[in-house]
């Protein structure tokens, strides 16, 4: 666990976790693990972002509906608020594959009381150690090498390869093979799904320092050993596995020499710590809380080291989770079959929340994660387009299982195959690292293009203002309080619509008029009776308030369609001048820009939004909502929701509801955007310092923060003074926005600015 007198980066306990749910993490973004760090009867879970259980989602297809389609938009628009409850093909509620655990790395020894115990994870190298008197064990997963690796010194050993964890199907059928090698043993574990011809192996080959190597089926027994390296793989197949060829590849990655697991580390953390350690945050903690186990340290929820420690965990864990696959709701872990909701990837939320962070804390890998997914589930994302919608483009799914991007999950009163606003949500992320870089990346371009046809295609249909209208339309995962769940101009389609056909329009030059007009057409939002923006814009559709999605407010975050305009505190009374209006209250409010317009009807909306079941994915989208409308008391509030509300386990993870119920990645992963969205926010012509000011941390420094100007970031911050220093890669005009008031600021490439402000 590192530390340098600042933030630690990493934790630790004085006990071996007691559930898998506590066990620490570690992953490339391909393998996982889950470390118990028993002396005694050491777990390490294995885990692999391919392995999802057949359940019938794997031969699924989107329902063939683009003939019926007409039809629908006819009723709809004719007032028959229930007609999209018949806009399906009658099928029941496909899950998508569920994700799960492969097997655990069982080793087991005499048992025994084990002094001056401790077991702890270390951020900037990903390595979980358990250690005590006669016990060392060290585990991580190789982002170099796609490996895990584990060094365990320890004098009697048995290892054990097994697959009987939480859940397990009874039908699975499992074979195991071991084999002596020259300087230790092969175990292999095969397990193949009841009633598929699909399966998984997994691999560990074991190399025995000093000492004797017996087989005891199906594992084997190490004795006098001065220590065992193991390193461990996956894969999910079709066929027969080559476990020899396997075999043979992590024969080849073990370094010649000395204590090849130094050099192992060496080459995966090159890259681990490099990405790591490129943002860091230090709120000035008392020393003695940095000190404290994350249990102990968990009790103490105002304490800036817990927020110093979980910024840490939050930016350690995406990282772990991101590589083949973005997070799932799980992250990259898990040690139970039965995951919540498949452990999918959710696309109306969760995954957008959980990589929210990623382009301005300097985490392209996860960027690249989530870019890759994309591009392979294209073409899945075109038939949902053709099927549903009979379009050209795309429309991507509300869930995945990662091997496909169909769309098949949905139900009456879950009717995800009417959502539209999904690409561009994904999308979004992936502009904004372009929009660092000051360069487009071809695979979104292409991806922002069919998003644009699919629009072209589906806006056909007019109101008698002439404006175009989404129907069907839905807004995840809420209901008008007077209409069914599929209706007509749900906030969020006419936002992300606008957004992507005037985001696409930069990208092809060649189609700007052409899809920038499209965008113009759409409707403005609407203001209701209580004085909140609309989360349905179609006249007479009335708000369910008490709904843990935020769905209505994607124009205030992520997009910058509905903004505080340059009155400080405009959006957020509690700060404010005093002099704000909706547009319900102020007609001439109509000249002003839409992005300000609205922004007072956007926080009177977000006042009214309930929490419903205390999710956690709500009170953090809470939280940067609230920052985006420069709240800070509402940003406090919801974050202080999460932090009292035991939502981390030990390992710091968190759960979805309160009390530690639902294994969910969530509140661990999105918590650095809500902090980095409470103290920076920039676009590509404009930069907000300090916007929604953290009272209970009045000091601290947040270093290395990528803005979409092009310039990295450091700022510091106490009463009364704050230091920004910018470093550009580009030169632009921009404007600096703090409680101050607006300004414009020139950055030249490669000189450093430093800004001071001495109120905020």
């Amino acid at each position: 666990m590192t530390t340098t007198g600042g933030p630690v980066h990493g934790t630790w306990e004085p006990h071996p976790a007691p559930r898998w749910e506590d066990g620490y993490l570690s992953g490339n973004g391909h393998h996982g693990t889950l470390v118990f760090g028993d002396p005694n009867d050491e777990r390490v879970v294995v885990t692999h972002h391919t392995l999802v259980r057949p359940n019938g989602g794997e031969s699924a297809r989107p329902p063939e509906l683009a003939s019926r389609l007409p039809a629908l938009q006819d009723r709809l628009l004719a007032g028959e608020l229930r007609a999209a409850e018949a806009f399906t093909d009658g099928r029941d509620l496909q899950w998508v594959q569920p994700f799960h655990p492969a097997f655990h790395i069982r080793l087991r020894r005499a048992s025994g009381a084990h002094a001056h115990y401790r077991r702890s994870v270390d951020f900037t190298t990903g390595v979980a150690q358990s250690e005590s008197d006669g016990w060392d064990s060290r585990v991580f997963v190789s982002r170099a090498d796609d490996v895990i690796v584990q060094r365990v010194t320890a004098s009697d050993l048995t290892i054990t390869l097994d697959h009987l964890l939480p859940g397990a199907p009874h039908d699975l059928a499992v074979g195991h093979g071991a084999v002596l090698t020259p300087d230790g043993a092969l175990l292999n574990l095969r397990a193949r799904y009841p009633g598929s011809d699909r399966a998984y192996t997994g691999i560990t080959l074991v190399i025995v320092t000093g000492g004797r190597t017996t087989l005891t089926p199906p594992g084997l027994r190490v004795t006098g050993a001065a220590s065992v390296l193991l390193l461990t793989r996956v894969r999910r197949h079709t066929g027969e596995p080559d476990v020899q060829a396997e075999s043979r590849v992590l024969r080849d990655l073990v370094p010649e020499g000395d204590d090849p697991y130094a050099r192992l580390l060496d080459r995966h953390t090159a890259l681990h710590c490099t990405a790591y350690t490129r943002v860091t945050l230090d709120l000035g903690a008392d020393p003695a809380e940095r000190a404290l186990p994350g249990s102990e340290l968990l009790g103490h929820p105002e304490s800036p080291a817990l927020l110093e420690r979980l910024f840490a965990a939050g930016r350690y864990h995406l990282l772990s989770a991101s590589g083949l696959f973005p997070p799932r709701l799980t992250g990259l872990w898990t040690g139970d079959w039965d995951t919540a909701w498949s452990g999918a990837f959710t696309n109306d939320a969760n995954v957008n929340l959980q990589t929210a962070s990623a382009a301005a804390a300097a985490l392209p890998e996860v960027t690249e994660a989530l870019a890759g997914l994309i591009s392979r589930q294209l073409p899945d994302w075109r038939a949902n387009a053709r099927a549903i919608f009979g379009t050209r483009g795309v429309v991507a799914p509300a869930h995945s299982d990662g091997e496909s991007g169909l769309t098949y999950h949905y139900s009456r009163a879950y009717p995800l195959h009417l959502w539209t606003a999904g690409a561009d949500w994904l999308l979004k992320p992936l502009v904004d690292h372009d929009e660092i870089r000051g360069e487009h990346d071809p695979r979104t371009a292409d991806a922002l293009a069919e998003v644009a046809l699919f629009y072209e295609d589906f806006l056909t249909r007019t109101d008698e203002n002439g404006h175009l209208i989404v129907v069907p339309s839905y807004s995840p995962e809420n209901r008008p309080a007077n209409a069914s769940w599929g209706t007509i101009n749900a906030t969020m389609d006419l936002s992300a619509a606008r957004h992507a056909l005037r985001t696409a329009a930069t990208y092809h030059p060649e189609h700007a008029d052409r899809w920038r007009a499209l965008a113009d057409r759409l409707p403005p939002h609407r203001t209701n009776k209580d004085g909140a923006l609309a989360e349905w814009a179609w006249p007479d559709l009335d708000d369910t308030y008490d709904h843990r999605h935020l769905s209505h407010l994607y124009g205030v975050w992520p997009l910058e369609e509905i903004a505080p305009d340059e009155t400080p505190g405009c959006a957020a009374p509690q700060r404010g001048a005093g002099n704000c209006a909706t547009s319900h209250d102020r007609p001439a409010d109509e000249r002003r820009p839409p992005a300000e317009r609205f922004a007072a009807a956007a926080h009177r909306a977000l006042e009214l939004r309930g929490a419903e079941n205390d999710s956690a994915h709500g009170h953090l989208h809470h939280a940067l909502v609230a920052a985006r409308l420069s709240d800070s008391a509402r940003v406090a509030h919801a974050l202080g929701q999460v932090l009292k509300g035991d939502y981390f386990h030990t390992s710091l993870m968190s759960s979805h509801y309160p009390n530690l119920d639902v294994y969910n990645a969530d509140a661990a992963h999105t918590l650095p955007a809500v902090v980095i969205e409470m103290l920076v926010q920039s676009t590509p012509d404009r930069l907000v310092l300090l916007p929604a000011p953290p009272a209970a941390y009045p000091k601290g420094e947040l270093r290395g923060i990528r803005t979409r100007f092009g310039a990295e970031l450091d700022l510091s911050w106490r009463p009364h003074l704050a230091i920004a220093v910018l470093r550009p890669t580009r030169s632009c005009r921009l404007e600096l926005r703090t409680s101050s008031g607006a300004r414009p600021l020139d950055l030249e490439a490669g000189e450093d600015h430093v800004l001071t402000l001495e109120t905020w």
